[in-house]
C-alpha cells in the first residue's frame, strides 16, 4: 500500500522589509481564512494527518478508555460556604455552592443549596443534596454548539441574580446573560461582545470589559439593570496599546477594583459599590517598570509590588491612598522569595509565594486593630508539589481552603483553620482502577528533582516522575515538557492522562526553563527579550540531562509544548533536532517575528515588553530573526512533528503552524518514518476543543502519536 503524499502549499511570495532586511515570505497568503484556497489547504492537511495516523485508532481508543476508566465521571466539587448580604435591607442568606459532573455529559452543572446550619461541615459530597438549585447547566446552554466556553460566572452580592458569559466559536468574544435566581428566568439585559470577567455592585449595576479589534481589553463599562445596553457608560478607557484593563470586586464587596496593566507596569483604581455611578479613585499612578496589585482589607489596602523589590514585597497603605509614597512594608523584599499575591480576610492575610522553585502559602494573622503580625507557612513534606490558596468568598471567616498536589498525589482540598492551623481533608480527586483493575498507588511511582547545566553554567531544575520499576539505563521512553515565557511557572502537579504514559514505561519530566517564573523574577528576566535564547538552550540542556542520567535516549525522547511553549518546540527542533525523536507543538507561536512586527495583531503591541519591539528596534529585529522557528528551518533531518492548532484561535493564529509546516516540508530531509503533520480544529479556540470527553479524546490522540513515535506502544 502506497504512503499518502502530503499537501504542497503554493508559494506566493510576499515582500517584508524592515531595517534594511528583506524577507520574501512564500506562505503568508495562508493568513486569510476567508480564502477558499486556505480552507481547502487546511482540510487537505487534516486529511493527510488522518491518513498518516489511521493506524493509531486502536491505541487512541485505548488511551481514551484508560483516561475515562480512571476518572470518576459523576462527581461533585467540595461545596463552598458563601454568605450573601442584601445591601438595601441588611438581611443575610447563606448557601453551599458546588459543581457537579455527570457521566456522559461534556460540561459541568453549577449548583447551590441553602446552608441552614452554618459553615461547619459541608454537605455530604457522596450523597444526594437536599434543596439543590441548578444555577446553570452548561450542557443545556451548550446544546447544538460544536464549541462552548464560559468566560464569566458571578452571583450578585444578595444572591438573587446570576451573570454568566458564553463563547460558542472559540474566539473569546462572549455573550453576557443575567438570570433571576428566584424564577430561573433570564432578564432582558443581554450584552454581546464582552471580554473576560464581570463584577457586581449591589443588585443593580454590573461592570464588564470589552476588547478592541486586536483582542485587547481596553474599556470597562457599567450597565444598570433594566436600561438599554447601548447607553452603558464607559468607566475607564485605556488608549495606550501596551496596556489592557480588567475589573473585579473586593472580597468584602465594598469596592469595584479596576486594573490597568502591561507586561511591566500596572495601576489600579477603586470605586465604592455604594456609589457605582461615581468616579473611580486612582490608588497610585503608573510608573514605568513598577508592577503592583491591591487587595482591600477593611480599613487599609494590602499591596504587592516590585518598587525596589525585584521579587516583590508586601506593603500596606491607607484605604484612601493615592500615592506609592504611602506604602509601608509588611513583608520586606527577600531575594529568591517571589511574592505572587495576597488575599485579605477580616482576621488574616494569606500570601502566595514561590521559594526554591516551589509554591508556598504563608498565613499572617491580624491583630484586633487590623495590623498584620508574624505568620507561618503551611508545610508539606513531599519533595515536589504545588500548594495554593483556593481562597474563599467570605471576608469574615475562620478557615481558608488550600489545594495541594504533586506528580504522584492527586489534587487534594483541605480546610485550614486560621487560628489553630489544622488541616482538615475535604476531598482528594479520586483515581479509579485502570482497565487492568489495578488500583492507583502513589508508591508505585517516584518523583524527583533534577538539575541540568545550561551552556552558560546556570543550573536548570527539572521535575521528574516515573514508575519505580523503570530502569535508568537509557532504554525507557521519555517525555519532556516546557514553556518558559511570561513568568508563567509549570508546577509539578498531578494528571490522570499522564498515567497512560507512565504505565507504558515513560519517564515524564518538566523543564523549568528561564523565561518562566519558577526561580523568581530574575529567572523570567533572563529568558525574555534579548536573552530569549536561554529558554531554548535550557530546554536542550534538560534533554541532555535526561539522556546522561540514563532516564531515556534521543531515539526515544519526545518533547511537547504549547503556545509560547510551541515556539520553544520550533526553536529546539531547529537548534538540536538530533536530541528528539518526536515533537508535539500545540497552537505554536512559531512565526513570532511576523506577528510581533504587525501592530494590528493581538500578539503585538502588548507583547513588545515580552519579546522586544522589532518594528522600531533593529537589534531586536535581528535577534528575533535569528531564532524565530519559521524563518530558521534548514535542510536537515527533523524529529517527527505534530502541530495542532485551531482555526478560531485569537491568540496564536492558525497561520503560524500552517506556514511552519509548509516550510519544514519543503526543506526537511526526514524519512517517511518521521512525518511532519498539521491538525487544525475547524471549530475551537486557543485551548483546543471544548467538553471533557472531546478534550480526553484529543489528548489520547496526541499521546498515541507520541507513544507510537518513540516505540512505546
Amino acid at each position: 500500500m502506497s504512503t499518502p503524499q502530503p499537501p504542497v502549499a503554493d508559494r506566493r511570495p510576499v515582500r517584508r522589509e524592515h531595517h534594511g532586511d528583506v524577507f520574501l515570505d512564500p506562505y503568508e497568503w495562508l493568513r486569510d481564512k476567508q480564502d477558499a484556497d486556505v480552507i481547502a489547504y487546511l482540510e487537505a492537511e487534516n486529511a493527510y494527518t488522518e491518513a498518516r495516523t489511521g493506524h493509531l485508532s486502536d491505541l487512541t481508543e485505548a488511551v481514551f478508555s484508560e483516561i475515562k476508566a480512571r476518572t470518576q465521571e459523576t462527581d461533585l466539587s467540595v461545596p463552598t460556604y458563601t454568605v450573601h448580604r442584601d445591601g438595601t435591607t441588611g438581611s443575610e442568606s447563606a448557601y453551599w455552592y458546588y459543581v457537579r459532573t455527570v457521566e456522559g455529559s461534556e460540561y459541568p452543572i453549577y449548583c447551590r443549596t441553602p446552608a441552614t446550619h452554618g459553615p461547619g461541615t459541608p454537605p455530604d459530597i457522596e450523597g444526594a443534596i437536599d434543596d439543590e438549585q441548578v444555577l446553570l447547566d452548561a450542557n443545556v446552554a451548550a446544546a447544538g454548539q460544536e464549541f462552548f466556553s464560559i468566560g464569566a460566572f458571578a452571583v450578585s452580592p444578595a444572591g438573587t441574580l446570576l451573570a454568566y458569559a458564553t463563547d460558542v466559536a472559540g474566539d473569546e468574544r462572549y455573550l453576557l446573560k443575567i438570570v433571576d435566581l428566584a424564577t430561573g428566568e433570564p432578564l432582558p439585559d443581554e450584552i454581546p461582545d464582552i471580554a473576560y470577567g464581570v463584577a457586581w455592585a449591589g443588585e443593580t449595576h454590573l461592570f464588564y470589559t470589552r476588547a478592541d479589534a486586536s483582542w485587547r481589553p481596553y474599556v470597562v463599562l457599567r450597565h444598570r439593570l433594566g436600561t438599554d445596553v447601548e447607553t452603558d457608560a464607559e468607566v475607564l478607557t485605556e488608549p495606550d496599546e501596551r496596556f489592557w484593563v480588567g475589573v473585579g470586586s473586593s472580597r468584602d464587596e465594598a469596592w469595584i477594583v479596576l486594573g490597568v496593566g502591561s507586561k511591566l507596569t500596572s495601576e489600579y483604581r477603586l470605586l465604592s459599590t455604594a456609589d457605582p455611578e461615581g468616579t473611580p479613585r486612582l490608588v497610585a499612578p503608573r510608573r514605568q517598570g513598577v508592577e503592583y496589585d491591591i487587595e482591600p482589607a477593611g480599613d487599609r489596602l494590602l499591596i504587592v509590588h516590585n518598587d525596589g523589590a525585584p521579587d516583590f514585597e508586601l506593603a500596606e497603605a491607607p484605604l484612601d491612598a493615592t500615592s506609592h509614597e504611602q506604602w509601608t512594608p509588611v513583608l520586606p523584599h527577600t531575594p529568591g522569595v517571589r511574592i505572587t499575591g495576597v488575599a485579605a480576610y477580616a482576621g488574616h492575610a494569606v500570601v502566595s509565594l514561590r521559594r526554591d522553585g516551589l509554591t508556598g502559602v504563608h498565613v499572617l494573622p491580624r491583630s484586633a486593630t487590623g495590623e498584620l503580625t508574624s505568620g507561618h507557612d503551611i508545610a508539606f513534606d513531599e519533595p515536589l508539589f504545588d500548594v495554593y490558596a483556593v481562597g474563599g468568598p467570605n471576608y469574615v471567616t475562620d478557615s481558608i481552603r488550600i489545594g495541594f498536589e504533586s506528580m504522584v498525589t492527586p489534587a487534594t482540598i483541605y480546610d485550614h483553620a486560621l487560628d489553630g492551623g489544622e488541616l482538615t481533608l475535604r476531598k482528594q480527586t479520586p483515581v479509579l482502577p485502570g482497565l487492568d483493575g489495578r488500583a492507583y498507588a502513589p508508591s508505585d511511582y517516584v518523583q524527583e528533582r533534577g538539575w541540568a547545566t545550561a551552556p552558560d553554567g546556570t543550573r536548570v531544575p527539572l521535575s521528574i516522575v516515573r514508575r519505580a520499576d523503570v530502569p535508568l539505563d537509557g532504554s525507557a521512553p521519555g517525555f519532556l515538557y516546557g514553556y518558559g515565557s511570561y513568568e508563567i511557572s509549570i508546577d509539578p502537579s498531578f494528571s490522570i492522562p499522564r498515567l497512560s504514559l507512565l504505565d507504558r514505561g515513560f519517564v515524564y519530566a518538566i523543564a523549568h526553563i528561564r523565561g518562566g517564573g519558577e526561580l523568581g523574577r530574575s529567572w523570567y528576566d533572563n529568558g525574555k527579550t534579548l536573552t530569549k535564547k536561554n529558554t531554548f538552550t535550557d530546554f536542550i540542556a534538560a534533554a541532555d540531562f535526561l539522556v546522561e542520567g540514563g532516564y531515556t535516549s534521543p531515539a526515544r525522547l519526545a518533547a511537547a509544548g504549547g503556545s509560547a511553549g510551541g515556539m520553544l518546540m520550533g526553536a529546539v527542533a531547529n537548534l538540536a533536532p538530533e536530541r528528539f525523536r518526536a515533537i508535539h507543538a500545540a497552537v505554536p507561536f512559531v512565526d513570532s517575528l511576523t506577528t510581533i512586527l504587525d501592530p494590528e495583531l493581538p500578539l503585538t503591541v502588548i507583547e513588545w515588553e515580552e519579546w522586544g519591539d522589532p518594528l522600531h528596534d533593529p537589534e531586536v529585529y535581528a535577534y528575533m530573526k535569528s531564532y524565530t522557528p519559521y524563518e530558521n528551518v534548514t535542510a536537515e533531518a527533523y524529529p517527527a512533528i505534530l502541530a495542532t492548532t485551531s482555526l478560531n484561535d485569537t491568540r496564536v493564529y492558525y497561520v503560524e503552524p500552517a506556514k511552519w509546516v509548509a516550510a519544514l516540508r519543503r526543506v526537511a530531509t526526514n524519512g517517511d518514518d518521521r512525518p511532519i503533520l498539521l491538525k487544525t480544529e475547524m471549530v475551537a479556540g486557543h485551548g483546543g476543543v471544548s467538553g471533557r470527553y472531546k478534550a480526553w479524546r484529543e489528548k489520547a490522540f496526541e499521546y498515541a502519536w507520541l507513544i507510537d513515535q518513540v516505540g512505546a506502544g
